[in-house]
């Protein structure tokens, strides 16, 4: 319970404590978009980084060769509600997320997302979700990486649940390569622990990036189960390496 209650008051004083660093953000000059988001993306990342240290979970990262350079989909599973600090904390390459229209209306933490490029999405409006996704596609075309979890929700350690196509249009319509991510080990931190918190250790993979060229052709519906398979062997692989 304690762990619990230092991060929530870790969580909410520190996006109080940003208001100055926001509106820092907000004003800031014309510059490359890849500049921009880094300069954007340093609060995120030491926010989330000391948010996972006040857990006492150990993140083991694998794969950060393969972060390439120019704007990309990622494409992870969604395991757990400490997936979204944990990608912030240790993937080194800025990115926005596809995120579900409810975060829009919490202060201070919906006008940060709105500068780091992310995009709400409201599944019950298919009007809305589809202007989201083309959105999310400008975002890609002008420069800026995304996140997305094509499952919809947290399996909370269960097996992966559908990877819905519909999100990969993104990637398709800008042109960009998608990078599958393997996130094991939050719900163990939080969800299977009747959502207290207690130490866990974590794995983030990132997988070897699907290049536009070697998927433009192809279905939305067997890319999406593509991406899965490569994400549950990336899982797999970590489990018998463990």
């Amino acid at each position: 319970m304690l762990r619990l209650i230092v991060c929530f008051i870790y969580i909410a004083g520190y996006l109080i404590y940003s208001i100055p660093n926001l509106k820092r953000m907000q004003s800031l000059p014309e510059m490359t978009a890849s500049k921009k988001d880094r300069i954007i993306h340093a609060v995120p990342y030491r926010w989330s980084r000391n948010i996972m240290k006040l857990t006492g979970a150990k993140v083991n990262v694998r794969g950060s060769e393969f972060l390439i350079d120019g704007p990309v989909l990622f494409v992870s599973n969604h395991e757990g509600d400490f997936d979204v600090p944990v990608l912030l904390g240790f993937i080194e390459k800025p990115f926005g997320f596809i995120s579900k229209i409810e975060v829009k209306k919490v202060p201070i933490l919906s006008s940060w997302m709105e500068i780091m490029n992310c995009v709400f999405l409201d599944r019950k409006d298919r009007r809305q979700a589809i202007k989201s996704i083309r959105e999310g596609s400008e975002f890609l075309k002008n420069g800026h990486s995304l996140v997305i979890f094509p499952e919809g929700t947290r399996s909370k350690g269960g097996a992966l649940g559908e990877f819905k196509s519909g999100s990969l249009r993104l990637a398709k319509d800008a042109g960009v390569p998608i990078i599958p991510i393997s996130i094991e080990g939050t719900s163990d931190l939080f969800e299977k622990n009747g959502r207290l918190i207690k130490p866990a250790n974590i794995s983030l993979t990132i997988c070897e990036p699907i290049l536009f060229d070697n998927y433009k052709n192809q279905d939305l519906k067997e890319l999406a189960a593509e991406i899965k398979e490569t994400i549950i062997k990336s899982r797999n692989e970590q489990a018998a390496a463990s």
